[in-house]
């Protein structure tokens, strides 16, 4: 196996967090000898996590300029990193810092770039790299004889590396960073209010546009369903999605979910979350809502029509009952 380069850049505390830790795990699989290359304000903390990983090498850049995410520094950092380490193959997570920079990286190095990887082996004695096209609908499986050849892994799909922590030494690698015209000043979230969205979170809660359409009185109760479902949320901590009917009802003078962006949106023309469980309410499992499921896996529904799309081969448990009853019942369960 050729050598292997896994980029990671560290938080602010100077820790590596889950999507670098993935990254390594998929670069160890490889039973390659694997070089870590670190980049942030502060990386002896960062080494220390990893420095019972089995890597051979542990090199660093720090500094204050390398610690924000920033084009013309990340870029540079890790063109440095990857000519130091003469690495072959370079793995990394698919962060937005990375998968802003390292194109322009592998630009610089004449080598080539793919994103969204799943998975990583080895097939006939050469890397391989497995990712999905057309909206996770192809899964298809990569070899490039180009070198170097950077991978951006997405985050979720690795097992993260564990291991304990450990004195490290760190080569430090010599880079002047280039001038730059910007200062980062600080982040403000995109999304105002209540926190829906937890990537980490082992179940995903998705509503669908029935929660706002007339109930068996013959009238929308928006404003209950709106306090029934972020009971559950902030209950069990789970993630928050939306199918695009839901979404996108605000446009079309319909009741709305206040606290439901397009951010929230599942699906063909959202995101593709890997969460272990998955609990839709009020969909009907549409190809182009489910197909933001692939990833989930185990897949449950409730729903009143017995035929809708959920039950035809797309979820695992149907249930069909009436989801302000069944998630009432939850609620009073969860919380009592």
């Amino acid at each position: 196996m050729e050598p292997v380069l896994v980029l990671a850049h560290t938080e602010a505390v100077g820790s590596l967090a889950k999507p670098a830790l993935e990254a390594l795990a998929t670069a160890l699989a490889l039973h390659g000898e694997v070089t870590i290359g670190l980049v942030g304000a502060k990386v002896q903390a960062g080494a220390e996590q990893v420095a019972c990983s089995g890597a051979v090498r542990l090199l660093g850049i720090q500094g204050d300029a390398f610690g924000q995410a920033r084009y013309s520094t990340d870029a540079t950092a890790g063109e440095a990193l990857c000519r130091a380490s003469g690495a072959a193959v370079v793995i990394a997570p698919a962060t937005s810092r990375w998968a802003r920079a390292l194109p322009g990286v592998a630009q610089r190095l004449n080598g080539r770039v793919d994103t969204h990887a799943t998975a990583m082996s080895i097939e006939n004695g050469v890397p391989a790299v497995t990712r999905w096209f057309y909206r996770q609908r192809m899964e298809a499986v990569l070899t490039r004889t180009q070198r170097p050849w950077i991978v951006l892994v997405d985050p979720g799909c690795v097992a993260p590396w564990s291991g304990v922590a450990g004195a490290a030494t760190v080569e430090m690698v010599p880079v002047e960073a280039p001038a730059t015209r910007t200062t980062v000043l600080g982040a403000e979230a995109a999304q105002a209010g209540e926190q829906t969205i937890r990537p980490d979170a082992k179940l995903l809660f998705v509503a669908g546009a029935g929660w706002t359409k007339k109930q068996a009185d013959g009238a929308a109760h928006a404003a209950e369903a709106e306090q029934v479902i972020l009971n559950f949320l902030r209950a069990s901590q789970a993630s928050l999605g939306g199918s695009k009917s839901l979404v996108d009802v605000s446009g079309e003078g319909e009741a709305v979910l206040r606290f439901m962006t397009h951010l929230n949106q599942i699906g063909q023309t959202g995101s593709t979350p890997r969460h272990a469980k998955g609990l839709s309410t009020c969909c009907h499992g549409e190809e182009p809502h489910t197909v933001g499921w692939r990833f989930v896996h185990q897949r449950r529904a409730v729903n009143l029509d017995a035929n809708c799309g959920w039950a035809r081969g797309k979820a695992d448990v149907l249930y069909v009952a009436d989801a302000f009853a069944v998630m009432r019942e939850v609620n009073r369960l969860i919380t009592r």
